[in-house]
């Protein structure tokens, strides 16, 4: 007896009868229907929310922008979800949107705050507050509609704080923008100044200049005037002497004549002095008023405020009073030297005939010295306001100094004050509208995501394909030996049996088992539409899978009897839970890690992942080995439990066993 004519004994057996072929029929049927079926139902969840209703409720009063602008982002958000269609969305009241996720017409409801605008223009105040969004969900109508609701609001809120970024960005470069004009056209404004300030600086150069050669002037002309003064006191005490002395003029008027006739020629030098200082006087009056004319427009030409003009011409009047009276009093004075020439000559005359004749002469005498008594006191007069016409003309000279003092400063400060905005506005960033429109969105959305797959599942139903695959072949082992005997235990006649007898009862569950894989295959590829790599790789593979797992259940079953049934079951469940075929491995508990790498629909799940995804091979391998060991064992299993069964039975004779 060989395994292979065990194994088509119990085909024929599972196939003797209408009913057992429709059974097995099903038991075939039975994986497909599991992983198809659950498959096509999770194939893409989210390829259909457009049917989902939702509702958003939109509370938002909106606020006004610190340049006068409205904001109302309440409004933007809602038409953007309605516009995306990618739920039912329904825009609605709350009062409406309340009752509707009550009695299950809605799945969540989206609530926009009345405060929303105003929270997200909030940091322009420095009072930053988190423009919040509110969902209401309602676990009893569906527990995964809060999960895709806070999908949502993730997308909403990125789509929002891109928003804002980039409108922030872009008012802060259109500010610099502005910054840069202002401090170009500060710039022109202080090259104007500084020039300004040049020009004053100069004019304020040439007014000091001539306001020290009027002091030197007027140091001349105080001069002259002492030594008229100074002339003038001696011709009064010697005409006071003379008039004291005419009683003795008959013996002494020819010495009076010649006398006389030296005071008329001195007098009339002192006269010529005295016009010369009257000239003087007068040219520097002259040059006073025609300065007078010049100033305020060469002030204003070196950038000197009309007020700044009003004060240093007042300043100029103050200090010109003195020399204009100073000037009155010389040409006044250089008249009374005229006439006192005229009469010193006239004395000279008087005395010469005083010599002829001195009638009358002492009455003339004291005329005279009354005169030069006049004449003495006009010229002190005229030295004391020639003093302060001088002093007057040292002040002037001082404040032009200063004035001149003042404008180099200013004129040094400007040229600094142009340069330096100058410099600035070249460091202010002037971006153009496009340059704006560009850095605003790149800081509003300053990351991108660029990804890069090994390999990829195309879709929800591809990516939980292997695990189901997997499973639907356990499933399908676990069903079928619910018909199928793991052991011909009558085949076993002799030890040489055992062998024969666990391969072949292994071996006809395994030709159902690939019917099974095949069916699964074609259902999974074709009816459900998963795109698969490496298709008929995964076929055999799903093939070495199902063999594997009709070992397992096999050695069980054949060494524990119903017993290994319902461990078969025990660790299906566990192999359930630890796969990985849901969620990654490397996130279960402890123990379950730990039987995630014993046990085999754990590479079983790898090894399929590998093939239908088309990633990296390096561990299938490993999955196959680890599978094939499990077989192996499995079977050593069985064949144990065979020669068990061998040995538990008593002996049968010749006879008996030929029967």
């Amino acid at each position: 007896m060989t395994a292979l004519s065990v194994a088509l004994a119990e085909l024929r057996r599972l196939t003797g009868t209408r009913f057992a072929r429709v059974a097995l029929v099903a038991m075939v049927v039975v994986p497909s229907l599991y992983a198809g079926l659950y498959l096509y139902a999770n194939k893409d969840p989210y390829a259909d929310l457009d049917g989902l209703p939702a509702a958003v409720v939109v509370e938002d009063r909106g606020t006004t922008l610190a340049d006068g602008s409205a904001l109302q982002v309440g409004d933007e958000v809602a038409s953007t979800l309605l516009d995306a269609h990618d739920l039912d969305w329904h825009e609605v009241d709350a009062d409406r949107a309340a009752a509707g996720l009550r009695e299950g017409d809605y799945a969540f409801v989206l609530l926009i705050p009345e405060t929303f605008s105003a929270d997200l223009a909030s940091s322009a105040d420095f009072t930053p507050r988190r423009a919040m969004l509110e969902i209401d969900t309602n676990d009893a109508t569906n527990y995964l509609a809060g999960t895709i609701a806070d999908r949502v609001v993730e997308q909403v809120q990125d789509s929002v704080a891109s928003q804002v970024s980039r409108t922030a960005a872009s008012e802060m470069l259109g500010g610099l923008s502005t910054i840069h004009a202002q401090l170009v056209d500060a710039s022109d404004g202080a090259g104007r100044l500084a020039t300004g300030a040049h020009d004053a600086h100069s004019g304020a150069s040439q007014l000091s200049s001539g306001s020290g050669r009027l002091v030197s002037g007027e140091e001349d002309l105080v001069t002259g005037t002492a030594r008229l003064s100074a002339g003038a006191t001696e011709l009064s005490d010697g005409l006071a002497t003379l008039d004291r002395r005419t009683d003795a003029l008959p013996a002494q008027t020819k010495r009076l004549a010649e006398g006389a006739r030296e005071v008329a020629d001195g007098n009339a030098e002192v006269a010529a002095a005295g016009r010369r200082a009257a000239a003087a006087g007068q040219d520097l009056t002259d040059g006073l008023a025609a300065l007078d004319e010049q100033l305020p427009a060469r002030l204003a030409a070196a950038g000197l405020t009309d007020e700044q003009v009003s004060a240093v011409l007042a300043e100029t009047d103050r200090l010109r009073a003195p020399v204009t009276d100073a000037n009155g009093t010389l040409q006044s004075t250089s008249q009374d030297l005229d006439r006192l020439a005229g009469g010193a000559d006239a004395v000279a005359d008087g005395a010469e005939r005083l010599a002829a004749s001195s009638t009358g002469l002492e009455s003339a005498v004291d005329r005279a010295a009354a005169g030069s008594a006049d004449l003495a006191a006009g010229a002190t007069r005229l030295d004391e306001g020639q003093r302060r016409a001088l002093t007057g003309a040292q002040q002037l000279s001082s404040g032009a100094e200063r004035l001149d003092t003042g404008l180099a400063s200013l004129d040094t400060g400007a040229g600094t004050l142009a340069t330096s905005l100058t410099d600035g506005a070249e460091q202010v960033p002037d971006p153009t509208p496009e340059q704006r429109k560009a850095v605003a969105q790149t800081i509003g959305a300053p990351v991108g995501i660029t990804s890069d797959a090994l390999a990829t599942a195309g879709s929800y139903g591809a990516g939980l394909a292997p695990f189901f695959l997997a499973l639907a072949m356990w499933i399908g082992g676990f069903t079928l030996f619910t018909r199928a005997r793991p052991l011909v235990e009558e085949a076993i006649t002799s030890r040489w049996a055992v062998l024969p007898v666990a391969l072949g009862g292994w071996l006809a569950p395994a030709v159902i088992g690939t019917a099974q894989a095949v069916l699964a295959w074609v259902v999974v590829r074709f009816a459900v539409g998963i795109d698969l790599a490496h298709p008929w790789a995964v076929l055999g593979f799903m093939l070495l899978v199902s063999m594997t797992f009709m070992a397992v259940i096999h050695g069980l079953m054949a060494r524990l009897g119903d017993t290994g049934q319902f461990l078969g079951l025990v660790l299906m469940v566990l192999q359930l839970v630890s796969a990985g075929g849901t969620f990654p491995w490397e996130t279960l508990p402890g123990p379950l890690r730990a039987l995630h790498h014993v046990l085999p629909m754990s590479y079983a799940v790898e090894g399929l992942r590998t093939l239908a995804y088309g990633g990296p091979r390096m561990h299938l391998g490993l999955d196959v080995a680890v599978l094939l060991a499990w077989a192996g064992g499995a079977l050593l299993l069985s064949t144990a439990a065979a020669h068990r069964v061998h040995r538990r039975r008593p002996v049968a004779s010749p006879a008996v066993a030929a029967t």
